[in-house]
């Protein structure tokens, strides 16, 4: 399939392009892209229905759309009506009620809530990132240069512009400190691969990472011998510690470690690993505070 795609629409038996006409050819690319009602337009036929709620939360969902047209400068009505429509999969209404939304803010909209609207607008495009979106997500990082959200679209933007090696200098560093439940990692971790071979960089896929013992697994370990105990959690611990060492991870598995590492009374090592997390995460306030509190449980906080 790829090889009948390749001689279809590609160039066999020709060089590969100079980098000068490939970045020509990708600003060209960037400059033409549909606008998001172009491309909205284009989306419509091809998106699924929106979810049928239940009969209760149907008539909520009617009330709700009734009170906004009587209110329509009411913030929060606004704002809970953009995630119920999109949990629903009406992207177009949400969008237009977070466009709303963040109208009304002004000057005081968030990265999050503009990031949103970015991603409801790609969400109603069938996932084509228009100007207009891309407009949404340099807002957002300009106010939040770490927002997620907006930096897993920013790299698809690239992706889709023909700038894989600048999706994927976002894309790498964003997968590597996301936990595995983030919405936007499992996304990466499917496309980067691909971005890296287009991008000409020689990248392996971390695999999945597995969980570190958790506040689950060291209660569990209480009802152990205590050499059955010790034999758990060091091959737990010992597991993680390679794979944050060599792929690195999320803050809650560094966090996951540390206290880990306590439990063992390893308390250098504990210090050691949270002194290391706090360089990793000093830039990220949510999680800094997290390897805090497991540097606390640990003993081993400054």
């Amino acid at each position: 399939g790829a090889v009948a795609l390749y001689a279809s629409q590609g160039a066999p038996g020709y060089p590969d392009l100079p980098l000068q006409t490939r970045l020509a050819i990708a600003d060209e690319r960037r400059a033409a892209r549909p606008s998001q009602e172009e491309a909205e337009t284009r989306a419509a036929d091809l998106l699924p229905a929106p979810a049928q709620p239940e009969p209760e939360f149907e008539e909520l969902m009617t009330r709700l759309r009734t009170a906004m047209a009587e209110r329509p400068d009411d913030p929060t009505g606004w704002a809970l009506l953009a995630q119920n429509e999109s949990r629903l999969g009406d992207f177009v209404a949400a969008r237009g009620a977070q466009a709303r939304l963040v109208e009304l803010q002004g000057d005081a909209a968030d990265a999050a809530a503009l990031a949103f609207l970015g991603e409801l607008m790609v969400l109603s495009a069938g996932g084509f990132v228009s100007p207009e979106a891309e407009t949404r997500f340099d807002a957002a990082l300009g106010i939040d240069p770490d927002d997620a959200r907006a930096l897993y679209y920013k790299g698809l933007t690239l992706a889709q512009t023909g700038r894989p090696d600048l999706a994927f200098r976002i894309w790498q560093p964003l997968l590597e400190r996301s936990a595995p439940d983030n919405p936007w990692a499992a996304a990466i971790r499917e496309r980067i691969g691909t971005v890296a071979t287009s991008a000409g960089v020689d990248y392996t896929v971390p695999a999945e990472p597995g969980p570190g013992p958790d506040a689950a697994d060291l209660a569990a370990a209480e009802d152990m011998s205590p050499e059955a105990r010790q034999e758990m959690i060091e091959g737990m611990v010992g597991g993680l510690m390679d794979r944050l060492a060599t792929q690195g991870g999320p803050a809650p598995e560094w966090a996951r470690l540390i206290t880990a590492l306590g439990v063992l009374g390893r308390t250098g090592q504990a210090a050691e690993i949270a002194g290391e997390a706090r360089q990793v995460f000093a830039n990220h306030p949510d999680d800094l505070s997290l390897i805090e509190d497991a540097a606390l449980q640990a003993g081993v906080a400054e």
